[in-house]
């Protein structure tokens, strides 16, 4: 057995998107550009209308995916392929951006909580350029085993003890657990070996191999089989893995693709409306 231990650590870093949305920068920030193939990772959090009610007007994505994964409030999708939905408090929306779409997430609220992540996953480039596509995954459609030491797992994607998560539209088949501790508990997670993980702990306290994780904090890990995670009662985390893709990455807002030709050529292509169709 090989465990896993924390290589790097970073703290949100509060910006403003969309239209002004109130959000904290995790990955995809100066201290952690990405971390293959994971892009960005933003958490948003707000009971003041103000900070979120413009919500993220129509924009374009080419070259990745999308995952929104709702804690508490409502928000509707809505996008240039005909998809719709309103994502609620433990749902999860998984869209395949590929060669062009135009989406746009508003609030379905005007007082109240609102608070989630939102994730990029990079696809690789034979597949940047694939048909856009999308997933609409209520809470009840989600998997959540309660395990004999009071830890509780959401299986959002990938695999648990044998459960399978709800997403069928990832390309590079991530992991992604959200694990609460109802008591002081360990809980040892099995992941490929191979696969770059990290996780973000967004309530209480955490211990990995004894380096405290506190609330706000992300943690990159090294390589190895078994992910030892210690938390506190009321201790709430997320844990992401998955197969780096190994590519050059180039980013120019809400396009990545693998060179900078690409990215002129996705800009032109918006521009004249034919990012899509």
């Amino acid at each position: 057995m090989s465990e896993r231990k924390v290589v790097k650590k970073v703290q949100g870093m509060a910006t403003q998107d969309g239209a002004g949305v109130s959000l904290k920068r995790i990955l995809g920030q100066p201290a952690l550009r990405n971390l293959d193939p994971f892009l960005m990772l933003d958490e948003f959090g707000s009971d003041n209308p103000g900070e979120y009610i413009a919500g993220f007007p129509e924009h374009p994505h080419r070259g990745f995916q999308t995952v929104t994964y709702m804690l508490e409030g409502k928000m509707r999708h809505q996008d240039s392929a005909g998809n719709s939905g309103v994502i609620q408090s433990g749902g999860i929306q998984w869209m395949n951006a590929g060669r062009g779409i135009i989406h746009s997430e508003m609030p379905e609220q005007t007082e109240g909580l609102m608070r989630g992540f939102q994730l990029w996953i990079n696809l690789p480039a034979s597949e940047k350029m694939s048909a856009p596509g999308y997933q609409d995954i209520p809470a009840s459609q989600v998997p959540e085993l309660t395990l004999d030491n009071g830890v509780s797992v959401k299986v959002l994607a990938g695999e648990f003890d044998q459960i399978k998560g709800p997403v069928s539209t990832q390309s590079v088949k991530p992991l992604f657990y959200d694990l609460a501790f109802s008591e002081d508990a360990e809980q040892v997670i099995d992941l490929p070996i191979e696969h770059q993980c990290f996780c973000y702990c967004y309530e209480g306290c955490i211990e990995i191999v004894g380096e405290p994780i506190v609330q706000g904090e992300l943690a990159v890990f090294s390589k190895g089989n078994k992910l030892r995670v210690k938390g506190n009662a009321g201790a709430r985390l997320i844990v992401l893995a998955a197969r780096p893709i190994g590519e050059p990455v180039v980013q120019y807002g809400p396009f990545v693709m693998n060179t900078e030709a690409e990215i002129h050529q996705a800009m032109m292509d918006y521009r004249s409306g034919r990012l899509v169709g």
